[in-house]
């Protein structure tokens, strides 16, 4: 959905600034050697620093191969229209016309015919299109509005990036625990999670699922940052009281080292973009992310506060995942204003990247890759 644009995107970057610590193809099976090598076990670089096999990638004009079972995931309204067009296009010229992996569209209302007709025109793959359930999208009964409103006007009067909207913080929620319950996803196993007005940068030969799948991977990203602040002050808490009720649910060598400093006692407020994930619905549907997200609902901080689905699917895959199960996807030229990862070397040459690689947040001071780096050296 498309709730940043560009002016917008360059105030996030001052509430940055000002907020922030200076701290410092066909398919491959029966192959040990290389799901090794996708799943980083054995080796002291980050998986991604590790070429991509090249029996994954797809040869110009050969027949589409096995897909895996996913589809791209897309939350929009009517009035996205052009922003949703552009990024389909973009990301079919880059990437699916050479897979057809189905879409899956979702709206709180029902999307008009125009919406329909412009999005199955612009795309040879299947579309769904598909309603929210209104408990799954408004802010529930059991919110104490008063105290909510208060936040939300206390959040505006401080200029806190959509910090009065209501909207937004349904749109929070529902990323964080229950798109992955619509009925439309449920058939599927992963997911690649598009917005509205995005760009892709690079061609990709290979399928990014077929890594995620053979690597048993459960979490990709492509740009990580620190969270504002003032939108969380008692997440951390939360989850400090979610570890210590059910200790047996993390993940052993889990991701704790990327979001937190000090074995957990604070939060570092990094997280993982989440405008842009692929990812296994397994991980949100399982056991421990689901009595996570249960728990952080009943504390009321999506409305009392302004808890972004980023940070809550960050500390979920860095506590539920193993970190090697976690994986950068280096190669995927991506901008959401006012951000972009622009692939570098080799990488930008291979992928025919149009992005200027000088313009890359990998390891801008505000950027959270190099805490991702060091859990692997």
């Amino acid at each position: 959905m498309r709730y940043v644009v560009l002016a917008l995107g360059i105030l996030i970057s001052l509430h940055f600034i000002l907020s922030l610590t200076h701290e410092s193809y066909g398919r491959v099976t029966g192959m040990d050697t290389i799901k090794t090598k996708l799943s980083g076990k054995g080796s002291n670089v980050p998986p991604y620093k590790v070429a991509v096999p090249d029996k994954y990638y797809v040869k110009e004009n050969a027949t589409t191969p096995e897909l895996v079972n996913a589809a791209i995931v897309m939350l929009a309204r009517n009035g996205d229209i052009s922003g949703v067009m552009t990024s389909i296009k973009q990301f079919e010229d880059r990437f699916n016309k050479k897979f057809h992996y189905p879409y899956v569209l979702l709206n709180e209302v029902p999307f008009n015919d125009d919406f329909k007709r412009r999005v199955t025109e612009v795309t040879d793959s299947k579309v769904e299109f598909g309603l929210i359930p209104r408990e799954h999208w408004y802010q529930p009964d059991w919110v104490d509005e008063e105290k909510a409103s208060k936040a939300r006007k206390a959040m505006a009067d401080a200029k806190v990036i959509y910090g009065g909207s209501l909207p937004y913080r349904n749109m929070c929620r529902f990323n964080s625990g229950f798109f992955y319950r619509h009925e439309l996803l449920k058939p599927y196993k992963y997911y690649w999670r598009v917005e509205p007005d995005v760009k892709f940068f690079c061609d990709l030969d290979y399928d990014p699922f077929r890594i995620m799948e053979d690597g048993n991977k459960l979490y990709a990203f492509t740009i990580s940052l620190y969270e504002y602040e003032a939108t969380i002050p008692t997440l951390w808490g939360a989850v400090k009281e979610f570890v210590a009720k059910y200790p047996e649910l993390l993940a052993e060598d889990n991701a704790m080292a990327f979001i937190s400093d000090d074995s957990g006692q604070t939060y570092n407020r990094c997280h993982f973009w989440s405008n842009f994930e692929i990812a296994s619905l397994d991980l949100w549907r399982g056991e421990a992310y689901s009595k996570f997200f249960e728990f952080l609902d009943e504390k009321g901080g999506f409305y009392y506060e302004r808890w972004g689905d980023a940070p809550v699917h960050s500390i979920g895959a860095a506590l539920f995942a193993k970190k090697d199960q976690i994986h950068f996807f280096s190669d995927i030229g991506y901008r959401h204003e006012p951000f972009q990862h622009c692939p570098q070397g080799n990488a930008h040459k291979k992928g025919k990247c149009w992005c200027d690689e000088k313009d890359n947040f990998d390891y801008e001071w505000y950027s959270c890759l190099n805490r991702y780096d060091k859990m692997f050296t």
